[in-house]
């Protein structure tokens, strides 16, 4: 069975968007990308003393179910060269699932909808450029109705290099 999943991705330490594209450009054959939102520079979260994030989201399709999917993206951050940190840290690349299908999970590994996914305009901005109309499987709002709840003022769209 194919899913339909949203990823966040995220980099904050040497060439940013370098590592953003080497994670697009990883992720077959496992995964088979469909959409991809704008690059967009955006403001430390958790812990502020760090560089600028750079974030995008992406659509894939996959036959991974969720579990095995999170085993794959975490080998796939340690293959482009993230080390362990502290929570919020700064990394070369960080992965995480979203939102799968229409899909609420919530194991001791895993819980989709991602739980802070509402709260974050770094993950909010860039989805509902390619998800506006997606509705939050817990909340029961769309992603553009998220987005109304969140302070957007810092995320920009990335225009460099």
């Amino acid at each position: 069975m194919q899913h339909i999943v949203y990823l966040a991705l995220g980099s904050n330490v040497g060439n940013r968007l370098a590592n953003l594209n080497a994670a697009t450009g990883n992720l077959s054959p496992q995964m088979t990308l469909r959409q991809k939102s704008s690059v967009y520079e955006t403001p430390p979260w958790g812990y502020e003393n760090q560089a600028a994030f750079l974030n995008q989201v992406v659509m894939v399709e996959t036959y991974l179910e969720p579990e095995p999917l999170l085993g794959h993206l975490k080998r796939l951050e340690t293959a482009l060269g993230r080390v362990p940190s502290f929570e919020n840290g700064p990394r070369v690349i960080d992965l995480d699932i979203l939102l799968v299908d229409d899909l609420i999970m919530d194991t001791l590994t895993i819980a989709i909808p991602h739980p802070r996914l509402h709260k974050r305009a770094f993950v909010l901005v860039p989805l509902a450029e390619i998800a506006p109309d997606y509705v939050h499987p817990v909340l029961r709002r769309t992603i553009r109705e998220l987005l109304e709840d969140v302070d957007r003022k810092e995320i920009k769209l990335f225009k460099g290099k």
